[in-house]
Formats: structure tokens, sequence, C-alpha cells
């Protein structure tokens, strides 16, 4: 007698993923601590963040917040950046303009509420960094755009700030390296040295 086949969520979902199915199947007990981010219903799955970045992301919290606090911003950490029922992400650091309008809005937050995404470069993921995820914010209308890659190794750190322009892609607004500082006047007042995001 055949055995009856074992339901996985990663197999027997792979390619129809929704936020719903992520609401009902995740996160999977064995695999508690990665981000689950979603394209087109397929799951992507990343480990949780080098403790550089990490350190990093809460210093740049830290830095954009009363700046963005008074020109009426809400900065956010890791949140899922949501374009469609079968497409989101989870920048490192997330700008909105408006709140999420009940706790549905809130777990799964409408990308049209996000003015900036701030995604810190992950060696395995480069792609997704500098291609593919700017590409999807830029689809989905998000104004702002920043990237931020730190070596502890080096003591280094870059950050590029871009904006979306009228083709509908992003254009480089502001960039600096470890020891200069970055400088822009939108979506708020920004001003630091990226230096200041290394532990």
């Amino acid at each position: 007698m055949a055995m009856p086949m074992r339901f996985d969520p990663l197999v027997d979902l792979d390619g129809i993923w929704t936020t719903q199915l992520a609401e009902q199947y995740l996160p999977l007990p064995q695999l508690p601590d990665v981000r689950y981010e979603c394209i087109d219903g397929r799951l992507v799955m990343t480990p949780a963040e080098v403790g550089t970045n990490s350190y990093a992301e809460i210093e740049l919290a830290h830095l954009l917040k009363p700046a963005a606090k008074a020109a009426g911003f809400y900065v956010y950490g890791q949140v899922n950046l949501t374009f469609t029922p079968q497409r989101w992400i989870q920048p490192d650091v997330t700008v909105l303009h408006g709140l999420p309008k009940d706790d549905e809005e809130d777990r799964w937050i409408p990308a049209r509420l996000c003015t900036m995404a701030v995604e810190f470069v992950s060696p395995g993921s480069r792609r997704q960094h500098f291609v593919d995820k700017p590409r999807r914010c830029a689809t989905a209308g998000v104004p702002y755009f920043m990237r931020v890659e730190v070596s502890r190794r080096l003591r280094h750190a870059a950050v590029e700030l871009f904006a979306l322009g009228t083709s509908g892609v992003y254009d480089t607004v502001a960039r600096a390296v470890s020891g200069e500082r970055l400088r822009a006047d939108a979506p708020f007042p920004v001003g630091f040295d990226p230096a200041e995001l290394l532990p």
C-alpha cells in the first residue's frame, strides 16, 4: 500500500504563494528565522542579515528618524512591503508617508504608502539589491530608494539615494562613502557620514 504524500508548502505552493497563504503557513517551522519575500507567487528566502548590516540598519533608522518625523514621515524597520497579493519584499528600513488603516494593511503594507525603501546589500544577493528590488519599487511608484553597503572588515560604508525619474526608473540624487557626507533635501533633509553606520 502506497504511503500518502505529505504536504510540503515549499513544494506544493511553489508558484502560487499569496499573502493569504503566507498568513497560513509562514514562518515555516524548519526555517523560522529567514526573510520571506515573494515574487509572482514564488517564495524567495534569505538568511538573517549579518551582524554588521543589522547594526547599520538600526543606526540608519536613528539617523533618519528626527528629520523624517519632523516632515511627517514614519521610519519603520523591516516590513512586508506589498505590491500585489503575490508580490512583496521586506526592505531593511522603510519610510512611509501614511499609516496602515487596519490590521491587514499593518501586516501587508501597501506600496502606495511607501516613500522610500532602503536595502542593505548582502554578499549573496547583489543582483536583488542592484537590479530586482529597485526595479520592483520603481514599477510600483515608490518615490525614493536607498542602497547601503557596509564592510566591517574594510571599515567602509557607502550609501546611494535614488529618486524616481519621469522615465519610471531611479536616478541617483546623492551618494557618499566613509569620510564623506551624504546630503539630500528630499524626501526630507538627510545629512550624515556613512562611517556613522559602522560599529
